[in-house]
């Protein structure tokens, strides 16, 4: 009974270690997140810059796995290349075992005091980095607040028979030791909770340091398992390739270092190194001599993974997301960036329609529209993809700047879904009557519809743009354009009805299309300043005052 008490106390004590981990990772990302991404972006430019940013990044998060994430999502459709995203990886690892080394001193008394400032700076709502940054804080002093009471709940039990008996039987087991660590990293996502965990019981000297080395070497490859597990990139291996990497530079290091873990023991304890001490330098040494050694000869290893796991981009199925990672929803600055990369997907698939809409303005292939209309089905598909994905994040991951980014990709997926389901409802079918009844514009009609097509083209790209950069001058173009392309399409009109009047055959015979047209074109447009320019003007009179300048009159009811 001792025993089952024992364990479940300590399991308490663990949990609080793993939460007090999962706050200050949390709140670091909340508070510094977009910015760290940004800085890692600009570091990975040579393999030395690269492992430097790596080491900094992760020191500041407390995740390798996050950084990891970060630079995978540089790497993915090769933005950069996977020789400094190794790096990054190699300097994540050693800066995941900072804390460790901090941890590793007595600290236990500022641990309420830490709380304290926490709860005082979380608090302050009226700050959101305050806010974070109080989370952080609260999170370390869990996180020591657990390491010391593991250290008394270990003395109160380090000579109960049962522990005992459960530990000595571990003693000699080195194979044993990795695997169990290792299963309990990949299990709690957290490398640096379990190395605390194995500094304890070596403190209270219930593991030997031979055991204890043996534990570090199997949290370490432990970790490196969640990214290659976790991570789904369907048919194209090259998403693997940073993951499998940086798992095979642990591999190869606990390979090497496991026949002599004993002499590394002995050579701790020859120079009377304190148990924690040796397990903390132990960790950061191993992972120090795997960038030392790996570092020189990333570029073949590189070409190697590249060999090994060739890019294979299932193109016969359009409608398969291509960058939703599900392992980057614990990291929501990642997986916001990988949503924004799909709806970019959406601009090229609508633009695909329509270019091939308006090529049916005189074209004659009723096929070629026909296969536009199943391009529609891609739009649906994807924005039913990340809809399901940004949802899936979990809201109290994300800060308030979070959940505005996700709310403003679900606006204009939704609002791109909309634009296609005119091209695929009203246009094409307008465009198939004329090929069925034989008709064709007027030459005049004809070039005033695809300057039309035109503009609207333009005005998708600039959709585009403004999705990734955010930015208030462009948003408000786009806005003060949609009066411009009211104004093409008011004189587009006038020009028809002249026509009209001055009695022009092909002109009377197309109206009805021609102006059919001119609209579904109009509420495109609509749908694409509603999808990329409101949400950045919506400040309230800002976005009225510059709608009623450009002569604008406000987007359909069904767009709002």
């Amino acid at each position: 009974m001792e025993l089952v008490i024992g364990l479940v106390t300590l399991a308490g004590h663990i949990a609080l270690l793993l939460w007090g981990t999962r706050m200050v990772q949390t709140g670091i990302q909340r508070a510094f997140g977009p910015d760290l991404r940004s800085f890692l972006g600009h570091a990975l430019k040579n393999r030395l810059k690269a492992f430097g940013a790596g080491l900094f990044v992760t020191a500041i998060l407390q995740s390798s796995t996050a950084t990891g994430l970060m630079a995978a999502a540089f790497t993915a459709g090769g933005l950069v290349e996977l020789t400094p995203a190794l790096a990054v990886m190699l300097g994540a690892n050693v800066g995941s075992t900072l804390i460790v080394q901090v941890l590793s001193f007595n600290i236990a008394a500022v641990a309420p005091v830490l709380i304290l400032i926490g709860v005082l700076m979380f608090r302050q709502i009226s700050s959101q980095r305050i806010h974070d940054l109080g989370r952080v804080m609260i999170g370390l002093g869990f996180m020591i607040m657990a390491l010391h009471q593991l250290l008394e709940l270990l003395e109160r039990y380090e000579n109960s028979p049962g522990f005992s008996w459960l530990l000595s039987g571990l003693a000699d087991a080195t194979l044993f030791n990795i695997l169990l660590a290792g299963v309990l990293t990949w299990a709690a996502h957290s490398s640096v909770a379990v190395v605390l965990l194995i500094m304890s019981l070596a403190t209270k000297g219930m593991v030997d340091p031979q055991q204890a080395f043996a534990m570090v070497v199997g949290a370490n490859l432990g970790t490196a398992l969640n990214p290659v597990l976790e991570s789904d990139v369907g048919d194209d291996l090259a998403g693997k390739r940073l993951p499998v990497g940086n798992l095979l530079t642990r591999l190869v290091g606990v390979l090497a270092v496991t026949p002599f873990l004993a002499e590394i023991a002995r050579l701790f304890s020859d120079y009377g190194i304190e148990e924690a001490r040796a397990v903390a330098d132990f960790h950061t040494a191993f992972n120090l001599v795997l960038a030392i050694v790996f570092l020189p000869v990333l570029g073949p290893f590189a070409r190697l993974l590249e060999r090994l796991l060739p890019q294979r981009i299932d193109e016969s199925d359009p409608t398969r997301p291509r960058y939703l990672d599900p392992a980057a929803r614990e990291t929501p600055v990642v997986a916001l960036g990988a949503a924004t990369r799909e709806a970019l997907r959406l601009v090229d698939v609508l633009g695909e329609m329509i270019e091939g809409a308006k090529v049916g303005i005189a074209g004659t292939d009723r096929k070629a529209l026909s296969d536009l209309r199943r391009k529609d089905n891609v739009i649906d598909s994807l924005n039913a993809a990340i809809k399901s994905y940004l949802t899936s994040i979990d809201p109290e991951e994300l800060s308030l700047a979070d959940k505005k980014r996700l709310n403003e990709i679900l606006l204009f997926s939704t609002n791109l879904e909309h634009a296609g389901d005119i091209v695929d409802r009203g246009l094409i079918p307008h465009l198939n009557k004329r090929l069925r009844r034989g008709l064709n514009f007027s030459k005049e009609g004809q070039k005033e519809l695809e300057d039309l097509f035109d503009r609207l083209l333009a005005n998708l790209q600039m959709a585009g743009s403004l999705l990734v950069t955010q930015d208030e001058r462009t948003a408000l173009m786009l806005v003060k354009e949609k009066a411009e392309f009211r104004r093409a399409e008011f004189a587009a009109m006038q020009s028809h009805f002249r026509r009209l009047q001055q009695g022009d055959m092909d002109t009377s015979a197309t109206t009805s299309l021609h102006l059919d047209v001119i609209r579904d074109l109009r509420l495109i447009n609509s749908y694409l300043v509603a999808a990329a320019a409101q949400p950045i003007l919506n400040v309230p009179g800002e976005l009225a005052e510059d709608l009623s300048e450009a002569g604008q009159e406000q987007a359909p009811a069904d767009v709002k």
